[in-house]
């Protein structure tokens, strides 16, 4: 579904992300983990086309990232949301299912409405939203298309306790429905018990790639040991 082949985005003389190759395949959560600044958000960027890359190959669904074909199959939630100061909840679902070409979007719409407890904001103007109901008007956004890949940047940060555990069951009914997830986060205990494959990222590089148990037989060989224990000794300071 995604391939990312050699991916460089550079600042001036600094490599934010460096050379990095991976896939993910239908059906699968992957967690994309890294202390801040580790090139998170600038590699999810450049997958979804915010940022131009450096070098380097992404295909999605075996479409070039940019092209329109390649859109058409995914959805991203960024880590500070965004919505339209003048736009209702109502209407940012009714936007992007025209914008997607979205059939009978209204029972999909408030069926996410209700998940996120935002039916009774339906009516309520983006800019009077707090950033939590902001987040929660991005996911619901997204998850609309019905996409076979999402981005999830940061997706629990500004979440109550209800919509974490509420977007943690939508990641499992989506990976049962064949769906691709990538989630980018530094909240280790958010992705632990969903994500089928763990992605370590630091300085621009990928230091593992695996399930979290065969992560834990090449790095702690303890299996009493946590994915935070593996996160901290991947990225400790040598």
């Amino acid at each position: 579904m995604l391939n990312v082949s050699n991916l460089v985005k550079r600042y001036g003389k600094q490599n934010a992300v460096n050379n990095i190759s991976f896939q993910l395949d239908g059906g699968e959560v992957v967690g994309l983990l890294g202390p801040n600044g580790a090139g998170k958000s600038t590699t999810m960027k450049c997958i979804v086309g915010l940022l131009r890359k450096t070098s380097g190959e992404i295909t999605i669904g075996g479409y070039d990232h940019l092209s329109v074909e390649a859109k058409k199959l995914f959805s991203f939630i960024p880590e500070t949301p965004y919505v339209y100061d003048l736009l209702t909840v109502q209407e940012h679902l009714q936007f992007i299912a025209q914008a997607y070409g979205v059939k009978n979007w209204k029972e999909r719409g408030g069926e996410l409405l209700e998940i996120y407890d935002l039916t009774d904001k339906a009516n309520k103007l983006g800019r009077d939203l707090s950033k939590g109901m902001k987040q929660k008007v991005s996911i619901c956004c997204a998850l609309l298309p019905d996409p076979q890949l999402l981005f999830f940047d940061e997706p629990m940060i500004g979440l109550d306790p209800k919509a974490i555990k509420n977007t943690k069951r939508i990641f499992k009914e989506l990976k049962e429905a064949g769906k691709t997830i990538l989630v980018s986060t530094h909240l280790i205990d958010s992705v632990e018990t969903i994500a089928d494959r763990i992605m370590i990222l630091k300085d621009g590089n990928i230091l593992g790639n695996d399930t979290i148990s065969n992560l834990k037989e090449q790095f702690v060989n303890d299996e009493n040991e946590s994915l935070e224990d593996i996160f901290l000794e991947l990225t400790k300071d040598v």
